[in-house]
């Protein structure tokens, strides 16, 4: 368990997936109608949880990976973030199921890890 009960949630979503082709093979009028109830029903999770929710976060944009090397251009799977607050990581979990980020739009999973505290810190 975190030291303080805080948990990142971490949305995935593959814009190679099936599941984002067939979403953008909606005609458009049927995709903006999805994304109006993806958004409504977004807002009704975050309604909900609001007492559960340390930082809102929000949706990831290009992604630069920095190494020995220097800084490149990447890609991966992650579109977005939110920070919450769970009496254990089971909790934390169950504030995702059925979210609106795979349960209407196309992706695929949300991944939720403890924030733990950083060794040796005060």
């Amino acid at each position: 368990m975190s030291a303080n009960n805080t948990y990142l949630a971490v949305f995935l979503g593959s814009k190679t997936s099936a599941r984002w082709a067939s979403w953008d093979a909606l005609p458009e009028a049927e995709r903006r109608a999805k994304e109006r109830e993806g958004m409504l029903a977004w807002k009704a999770w975050v309604e909900t949880h609001k007492a559960a929710i340390v930082a809102m976060g929000g949706p990831l944009g290009k992604t630069k990976k920095v190494t020995l090397r220097g800084a490149n251009d990447t890609s991966n799977d992650m579109s977005a973030f939110t920070v919450v607050r769970a009496d254990s990581h089971e909790a934390a979990a169950k504030l995702f199921e059925n979210h609106p980020h795979f349960a209407i739009f196309p992706g695929d999973a949300v991944e939720i890890m403890p924030v733990l505290p950083i060794p040796g810190a005060p």
